[in-house]
């Protein structure tokens, strides 16, 4: 077949083909086309699903005459400037969307400038242009969409259900609202009314109010604000706390410069942020912000532009994690407030359980723990890690776990009694004072305006686990030289790789280096890998960092190794503590940061309100 010039029809198909995958495509340009114009109200209509009917009507600046009639033709733009085609700062700039949806559909245009007296309108059936005509209109832009992939009947086939269209539109525009929170939004889907957006005022709050109302109550209550900066990047946004987590990453919501993205990059960037906090198979619900100059980024490497490319990848990724985790961290002990109503539910079920309560005077007490506490602890832990275990503690951690909270030395005056003013003070603590203890595992705590319940061994765990963690940062990784040094066979990229690494490894603990082509000779390793395979971490170490550039493999086998230290060197369920022990785990849990949950993602404690309990008892 001779080679020929396909037909601007043909073409426009074409370009549709990749443009407009499904009826949100089309709602996603024509929104994104509003917000690009300073709308400050926008209102979507669909019907079928989007496909017989999609209009969307915004209050922007619409266009004159001649604009409009350029707008429906191909590549035809006002955002994008011939010289630099990096610096793009708006949605959309490629000028394909509306030729493309007027060759597949009957695409009607409505506008009328803002400071012009008439509006205009424009037909496009199926790729045949019609004529400018007058029409009735306020200022702004009206685009009606009907009967979509007409021409391309074949496409239809490939369309979910109604019920699933209506999804995915609703799913673009809330993600457009949400990057937008200073604009108005309506979506009205057949004869209902599916979403009603105020504006929202400018700042924090008024971003927290939209996320709200899409992403739910639950997560307003339980979101922790997120910002930094570095150099000309910043990030912004809300997370949850670690104990707000779902099966899926559905709550999870990255935007670029304004613009939704779904990027692997930032997607493996809240995952180590969140790292051993939520349980493995869970996703932390989010809506992170990120802002760049136009040329740090590449937004045209997708044609629905929902990928980006950034130029330096590995700052951009560690601003999100160090903006990530020093949020969580300043939260400190808090854990999601939704754990609450179902404590509740479970009290109320379980009102007759068996309850070991302290004495009716006990107070608060000092915040100390006894010395046969410690010592039944030391002793626990010594069991658990004989000398040869490959799990041993490194020397020194033994100490430390021996001692995991403030122990006040001398004996303590009556180990079963507390003084009424101390047991006031600590009422207005955040996890107040330990007032009883449920089936030798749950302590109950009395706050001024509520009850907190804590699960020690889960408690514990965190804590042991942060302190070994800190030794870890602080003190260096203890490291134990091999007998025989072992020589792991890699790849070439993977052994030049591992080898640039070494400086870093070496103060995790490794220390290696280069032995010939494809090679590396590991002559020391950390104490706490016990016999752990050797070649095997290597191995994982030098996927890890040829393919992200950074060295996690090795990080994550030391962190759960500690974990599990941490784990069995804990106090158990079923031991009985005494006031103090009790108080002083309340006490050391307000200092440590991430004790809201275990090593393993679950919560430690719940907190059930005055006011909840009062209306479980019909008080309220």
């Amino acid at each position: 077949m001779a080679i020929r010039q396909l037909s601007p029809h043909t073409i426009n198909r074409i370009a549709a083909g990749e443009v407009i995958e499904r009826p949100a495509s089309v709602v996603k340009e024509l929104v994104e086309n509003a917000l690009d114009a300073g709308a400050d109200e926008i209102d979507v209509v669909t019907a079928s699903g989007g496909l017989s009917l999609i209009r969307v009507t915004d209050t922007g600046c619409g266009m004159p005459p001649d604009d409009l009639q350029l707008a429906v033709e191909r590549h035809a733009t006002s955002k994008l400037s011939e010289e630099d085609l990096f610096a793009i700062s708006t949605l959309g700039f490629r000028g394909e969307a509306l030729p493309s949806i007027g060759s597949i559909a009957h695409l009607t245009i409505v506008s009328r400038a803002r400071d012009a007296a008439d509006a205009f309108a424009l037909d496009v059936d199926r790729g045949a242009k019609g004529k400018l005509r007058p029409a009735a209109a306020n200022a702004g832009t009206c685009i009606e969409v009907r009967d979509l992939f007409s021409t391309v009947p074949a496409r239809l086939k490939f369309m979910k259900s109604e019920r699933a269209e209506n999804m995915a539109v609703s799913e673009v525009v809330k993600r457009l609202a949400m990057a937008h929170p200073g604009v108005g939004f309506t979506l009205t889907m057949g004869e209902r009314s599916n979403l009603r957006l105020p504006r929202e005022p400018a700042g924090p709050d008024g971003l927290l109010q939209r996320l709200g109302r899409i992403m739910g109550r639950a997560f307003m209550d339980d979101a922790v604000r997120v910002s930094g900066v570095r150099e000309n990047v910043s990030i912004n946004g809300y997370a949850g706390v670690p104990t707000l987590h779902r099966p899926d990453a559905a709550q999870q919501f990255l935007f670029v410069n304004g613009r939704p993205v779904r990027d692997k990059l930032l997607i493996g960037a809240v995952r180590a942020a969140y790292g051993d906090l939520i349980p493995r198979g869970r996703q932390p619900l989010l809506a992170l912000f990120l802002e760049l100059p136009p040329d740090e980024v590449d937004v045209n490497v997708h044609p629905a532009k929902t990928e980006v490319r950034f130029r330096d990848a590995g700052s951009v990724r560690s601003l999100i994690v160090n903006a990530l985790a020093a949020s969580l961290h300043r939260e400190g002990h808090r854990a999601s407030a939704a754990n609450g109503a179902a404590a509740l539910h479970e009290l109320h079920a379980n009102a007759n359980a068996n309850v070991h309560a302290v004495p009716a005077d006990a107070g608060s007490g000092a915040a100390q723990f006894s010395g046969s506490y410690a010592r039944d602890y030391g002793q626990s832990a010594r069991a658990v890690y004989p000398a040869r275990s490959p799990y041993a503690p490194a020397p020194g951690m033994a100490e430390a776990m021996q001692a995991p909270l403030d122990i006040m030395d001398g004996p303590s005056a009556d180990a079963r009694a507390f003084t009424a003013p101390v047991a006031e003070e600590s009422q207005d603590r955040p996890l107040g004072a330990a007032r009883a203890q449920l089936h030798e595992n749950y302590i109950v705590a009395q706050t001024r305006d509520g009850v907190v319940i804590v699960d020690q061994h889960a408690a514990h765990e965190r804590l042991v686990y942060e302190r070994l963690k800190t030794m870890l940062r602080e003190g260096g990784v203890a490291r134990q030289g091999l007998l025989v040094p072992v020589v792991v066979d890699l790849d070439d990229d993977e052994a030049v790789a591992v080898t640039e690494k070494a400086a870093e490894l070496e103060e995790l603990g490794l220390v290696l280096e280069g032995f010939g082509p494809g090679a590396v000779v590991v002559r020391e390793v950390p104490v706490l890998l016990g016999d752990g395979d050797v070649a095997a971490v290597v191995r994982d170490l030098a996927a890890d960092i040829v393919r992200e550039g950074t060295s996690t493999a090795l990080k994550d086998r030391l962190l759960a190794v500690c974990a599990t230290i941490a784990c069995h060197g804990s106090v158990r369920s079923g031991r009985r503590l005494t006031p103090q022990e009790m108080n002083a785990l309340l006490r050391d849990m307000e200092a440590t940061p991430y004790s809201g949950q275990c090593n393993h993602g679950r919560p430690t404690y719940v907190e059930l309100k005055l006011a909840d309990i009062e209306k479980l008892f019909g008080r309220r």
